[in-house]
């Protein structure tokens, strides 16, 4: 643990737009890190790339463009658009189509001419997967019937996604670029309902070609893929609920395009809203607000037709469906050997979404989306933000460049910076007030497991180092509504916020992970302001855990009451997990009454943490790692009457569902989250290497293909995991429910474990393993599966690169550090973010946007460098020397 000295200092923004060189780390960057991927590629002309996607690894990648509490749309490997999750509702693999057209849902086309009279036309996408040719009445595929590019290849650095298409029949290479703003430090900026899709052509050739791009899609007002219907002998599934939708071509200042509202669907639905497809207002373009309407595929061929006879579209009737397709079409043309750009601007804006607990209770059942307080609807997204583009992209590309470029081996920024698409899709969203909620996941048509689940979102680390205002709601959330009067934190909070302790229920790791949080949030924002006001709730948190009957009733500072937890059962008796996270809410809860001034309360906290360390380390290390010390209860009335709710195991004389002697994969998650805090040591450091080793000996598999699993399937094959719990000792009969399980979000905590603990090849191993995983080829490489899709415990992984640069920061103590490694590392508190560049005597820190306040500067291994309270305005950098 870095020790940080006060002196008066301001380090103040200044914002540096200096692009940034390329940064090789021959020390951790290894050959054999490289895989099939080609991960490692820096850039492609002016966008950043992480990853680079064959065209046999593109099959499953769907990458959600849309921001922040927006809902998304995904950009398919092979250019289509899939997920179609803009209404407030999780909608994998939903396609919409309209009314009249079966398998024809939302594309864009090309069509060329060049000079010797030669046209050509087809739709801006690879290869069809071949999986997707199977059916009984032909392939079921959406948009199956065009003619496509012949190769294609997707390129990765999220948020930016490029799909690049060449084919020997088109005069053009073309290159689809698809992004939405993402601005560590800027949540508004980075939650705006938009995908940007720019189209690049290049003319490789010495003749002049006239081109023109068209994007179609129905106006699908109403359906938002959660419940779909069978329609027709073809055996087509279509989203229910759309009705007399209109489509209207506009034309304002910034944007011109068609408008796509509803008078049929309810207004308080969460499927009502407006959607819009345009482009800049001063390109040159065609439409049609509808097609044509005709049986046995005549509106297909009729747009086809029209479209192929010389890239322009002629009018149809209008709105004559209930979801009538519309057309928009933009010209250029390019000259020989040069490149020209269209850019279509997709936006949306459905402000209604259902609470996830309703209630007949008197409060409203339907919040209102943070983003509809910001924008009128789906055209006014399109005005405010295209002049407003270049900005944010240019902001966007600052961040992504400063992180690709960072010395950290390319598998661990893939991780951290991929699994930040979750705080973009269906599983998040920000309320009317600003406040940021998530499930824990979702299915493919609905949330998972609702109300910021504490014991799942202990873990992830993106949130609070990214966007450290919406960390901060999630506190005040917690702390300041979900905790009652006895200091019992709802592990699940219900909304509105009236309903917040509807769940009534604790999570033992939840809530004393709640309080290592406010610790970290606290020290991340300097909020002293927000401390204060939730200290005497962060209190009774502490304090409830000594309940009669409780966790620690006899106050020894150990855990051994009944404890629901993230395995979703109740542990009896002493183990690793709570116990660990006991002790780092108790360091946590010291600090802050330290500050406070409750000094009495300080004393009592470090002393039964000092308590428990020494028992833990004395009687639950069995030599190689932490065992739990099964203690069923003396009767169930001697159980605390809020533990008692929702009791997984019937005989408490022998409770089911036990730990045991197994060697838990993420039985230090505890002394995992007090690193990235600052907090030190919890046990014995040996220990905790020894623990960490074990972990890796008793529960890596090198395949799948031998072992029982008795649940969920996560790992196939001959694909490498670390398993959830092994038992080189004696197994209980019946185990807690996903021992046999391997889910990312607890692989990344031991590997990042790892890491801390100087086993930096091993953990590599561990994120390697995962990331072949989601190769493009077998998963998604943007949606990392545990219960629901996109789920938030994989966010961990941003913890790598905290472990791996070393960075530490604190507002309170006005301190940072990183490690004394030579490289160049990104760094982010949530508010601001910029790089260091470590030397062999010193390092140069620069800030790219926001501000900090420095006092001390520390190089681990070189010591800690007091500064000259120096105000660093001209470039946002300051060279330290050691």
């Amino acid at each position: 643990m870095h020790k940080y000295f006060k002196m008066s200092f301001l380090f103040t923004l200044c914002f540096c737009i200096t692009a940034l060189q390329a940064q090789t780390n021959k020390d951790m960057d290894r050959e054999e890190y490289k895989i099939s991927k080609q991960i490692g590629e820096t850039f492609i002309s002016d966008w950043p790339v992480l990853t680079s996607y064959d065209q046999e690894h593109m099959a499953r990648i769907a990458m959600p463009i849309g921001g922040i509490g927006t809902g998304t749309v995904s950009l398919g490997g092979r250019g289509d658009l899939r997920d179609w999750e803009i209404m407030n509702t999780a909608a994998k693999g939903y396609i919409p189509t309209s009314e009249n057209l079966r398998y024809i849902g939302p594309f864009f086309a090309l069509f060329t001419r060049t000079t010797d009279g030669n046209n050509d036309t087809r739709e801006l996408e690879g290869p069809l997967d071949v999986s997707l040719y199977e059916g009984a009445f032909g392939s079921p595929a959406v948009n199956h019937g065009f003619p496509r590019f012949e190769s294609c290849s997707f390129k990765a650095a999220y948020p930016f996604g490029q799909v690049l298409l060449s084919d020997t029949h088109v005069p053009l290479n073309v290159r689809i670029k698809a992004f939405n703003p993402m601005i560590p430090g800027d949540a508004d900026a980075s939650g705006i309902p938009i995908a940007v899709i720019t189209y690049e052509l290049t003319n490789s050739t010495d003749r002049e070609v006239f081109a023109s791009v068209c994007g179609s899609m129905p106006n699908f007002i109403g359906m938002d893929g959660s419940v779909l219907e069978p329609k027709g002998r073809g055996g087509a599934w279509v989203a229910m609920g759309a009705k007399d939708n209109k489509n209207a071509f506009e034309k304002e200042k910034y944007a011109q395009g068609i408008f796509m509202s509803s008078k049929g669907v309810d207004k308080d639905s969460d499927s009502w809203g407006t959607i819009a497809i345009t482009t800049s207002s001063d390109e040159k373009i065609s439409y049609r607000t509808s097609w044509s309407k005709g049986e046995w595929g005549n509106s297909r061929q009729d747009f086809w037709d029209d479209f192929s006879a010389d890239g322009q579209l002629e009018s149809r009737d209008p709105n004559i469906e209930d979801r009538p397709m519309a057309s928009l079409a933009v010209e250029v043309t390019i000259p020989p050997n040069a490149s020209r750009e269209i850019t279509f601007y997709l936006t949306w804006h459905f402000p209604n979404r259902a609470s996830w607990t309703p209630a007949d209770d008197g409060f409203s059942n339907t919040l209102t989306n943070y983003y509809a307080t910001k924008y009128a609807d789906a055209w006014d997204v399109a005005e405010k933000t295209i002049p407003e583009l270049p900005n944010l992209e240019s902001k966007t590309k600052t961040f992504v460049n400063a992180f690709v470029n960072s010395s950290l081996p390319s598998v661990v920024k893939e991780a951290a910076l991929y699994n930040t698409s979750t705080l973009r899709t269906q599983t998040c969203f920000r309320t009317a007030d600003g406040n940021f909620y998530g499930w824990e996941g979702t299915s493919n048509n609905k949330g998972v497991c609702h109300g910021n689940c504490t014991h799942v979102w202990n873990y992830e680390q993106a949130t609070p180092f990214l966007f450290g205002d919406l960390a901060r709601t999630m506190r005040e959330v917690e702390f300041g509504h979900a905790t009652d009067n006895t200091g019992m934190m709802s592990f699940r909070v219900g909304l509105p916020l009236e309903r917040a302790t509807l769940f009534n229920r604790p999570a033992a790791d939840g809530q004393l992970g709640s309080i290592m949080r406010i610790y970290r949030d606290w020290h991340l924002s300097g909020d002293n302001e927000l401390l204060r006001k939730l200290w005497p709730s962060v209190k009774k948190a502490v304090e409830f855990c000594w309940i009669q009957g409780g966790w620690d009733p006899d106050m020894d500072g150990i855990i051994d009451g009944c404890q629901h937890n993230t395995m979703d059962v109740q542990y009896f008796g002493p183990n690793p997990q709570m116990g660990i996270w006991y002790l780092g809410g108790l360091k946590a809860a010291a600090e802050m009454a330290d500050y406070t001034g409750d000094k009495k309360f300080a004393k009592t906290c470090r002393q039964l943490s000092d308590q428990g360390s020494k028992w833990i380390d004395e009687n639950l290390f069995n030599g190689e790692y932490y065992i739990h010390i099964i203690q069923p209860p003396k009767s169930r009335e001697g159980i605390a009457v809020p533990l008692l709710k929702g009791l997984e195991s019937k005989d408490l004389g022998n409770p089911a569902y036990q730990l045991g002697e197994g060697c838990l994969v993420d039985q230090l998650v505890g002394q995992f989250l007090a690193h990235i805090c600052g907090l030190g040591y919890l046990t014995d450091e040996a220990n905790v290497k020894t623990t960490l080793k074990s972990i890796m000996k008793y529960n890596h598999r090198d395949n799948s293909n031998s072992d029982f699993n008795c649940m969920r399937s996560f790992v196939l094959g001959d694909e490498k995991s670390l398993v959830m719990a092994s038992y080189p000792g004696k197994r209980p009969l019946h185990p807690f429910p996903y021992f046999t399980e391997a889910m990312t979000g607890f692989e990344y905590t031991a590997a990042i474990g790892m890491m801390y603990e100087g086993q930096t090849d091993e953990g590599l191993t561990c994120i390697k393993n995962i990331r072949d995983r989601y190769d493009g080829r077998k998963r998604n490489p943007f949606n990392e599966a545990e219960c629901g899709n996109n789920y938030a415990r994989a966010m961990a992984s941003w913890g790598a690169v905290l472990a791996m640069t070393g960075f530490h920061y604190s507002a309170v103590d006005k301190s940072m550090s990183f490690t004394s490694i030579p490289g160049t590392y990104f760094w982010s508190n949530g508010y601001a973010w910029g790089t260091c560049t470590v030397k062999e005597n010193g390092a140069e820190l620069s800030v790219l946007s926001g501000q900090v306040e420095l006092d001390t500067f520390s190089l681990d291994g070189l010591g800690t460098k007091k500064l000259k309270g120096k105000m660093i305005a001209e470039g946002g950098k300051l060279n330290i020397q050691f």
